[in-house]
């Protein structure tokens, strides 16, 4: 009798992508821009968002808008077309689906995995100083985790549901403050609520004054969380939305302690990889130069905020290529 063929443990680098019908395709480089698990091993993190975990991170946080930090106005109020809780609930819905697929695949990583860890922690020091950019937040299920892939990629869905792809983590050799650079611009766009205005576009685009009424009064034309869902699997994202994220990151991360200055050695990594000709999926991003300079730019508005700021008492190094 043969032996049993046991299934592969959680790699850092496969050489093939899981097959994730249930990821979006928006996020960091995809917006046109353990043994057998019984569920899918997650964290939430709304235990640490009490007034306690906030204040220990950031005493002296500011309301955004102030004079110091970033600017980038308010909110597009064609957001009320769709409602939060449904955006929210199809998102973590599809999130759950998700982490299923990838633990059934052995691409989900277990909550010992350094790397995960590491993340948990960027993420439980980035989260306080995110709150007051959506009185929305301090209800999100904040989770993070990893996802065993090639592919140069994190996101952040609707309601706080943060994933990055390992690829991004080594082919990168990612340090801790770049790590943050990029956990922050995708937190900003769930923070500002950029899905849900693409999708409000989309509806006051595609259907008339009478829907568009009909949903204000919260009749029964709503889209359902199936429905909702599809849309975040192909959602795209504008060069104003991609601006915007990385300018609110560039705050987030300079007030958890991390050096917002990390935005241009990422965006040089970057444009080495692409090697002078950006991938499809850049069309929609400003290109790597024009953001190195528009961080550049910026990072006087939040210098001081990160020379203020409680630095992380805990530090990785970039992960090994091969495991």
């Amino acid at each position: 009798m043969n032996a049993p063929q046991h299934a592969p443990a959680f790699t850092l680098l496969p050489e093939q992508p899981p097959h994730l019908p249930s990821a979006p395709t928006q996020g960091w480089a995809h917006c046109h821009c353990c043994t057998g698990l019984a569920r899918p091993q997650r964290r939430h993190f709304s235990a640490l968002l009490g007034l306690g975990a906030a204040s220990a991170i950031c005493p002296a946080l500011a309301e955004p808008g102030s004079q110091e930090g970033v600017n980038v106005g308010k909110q597009s109020a064609l957001t009320r077309l769709v409602p939060a809780e449904q955006l929210e609930a199809a998102a973590a819905q599809q999130y759950r689906t998700m982490l299923q697929e990838a633990a059934q695949q052995r691409a989900l990583a277990p909550a010992g995995e350094p790397q995960l860890q590491r993340l948990r922690y960027i993420a439980e020091r980035i989260i306080p100083v995110a709150l007051p950019w959506n009185p929305r937040a301090k209800q999100w299920r904040w989770e993070v985790n990893l996802l065993g892939s090639p592919q140069l990629n994190a996101f952040c869905m609707p309601g706080g549901k943060i994933a990055f792809y390992s690829g991004i983590l080594v082919k990168l050799q990612l340090s801790d403050d770049e790590v943050a650079t990029i956990m922050g611009h995708e937190v900003a766009h769930a923070l500002r609520e950029h899905a849900r205005e693409r999708m409000a576009k989309t509806t006051a685009t595609r259907v008339g004054a009478n829907v568009i009424s009909g949903l204000l009064g919260l009749g029964s034309l709503g889209d359902t969380l199936l429905s909702y869902g599809s849309q975040l699997l192909t959602l795209t994202f504008s060069r104003e939305d991609e601006s915007e994220a990385d300018l609110v990151g560039l705050e987030l991360s300079a007030r958890a302690g991390y050096d917002p200055a990390a935005g241009v050695s990422l965006w040089k990594k970057m444009g080495a990889v692409n090697k002078g000709a950006p991938p499809q999926w850049l069309s929609t991003h400003p290109s790597g130069p024009s953001r190195i300079k528009d961080i550049e730019a910026n990072l006087g508005k939040v210098q001081g905020l990160y020379e203020r700021a409680d630095k992380p008492q805990r530090r990785w190094g970039p992960p090994e290529a091969k495991r």
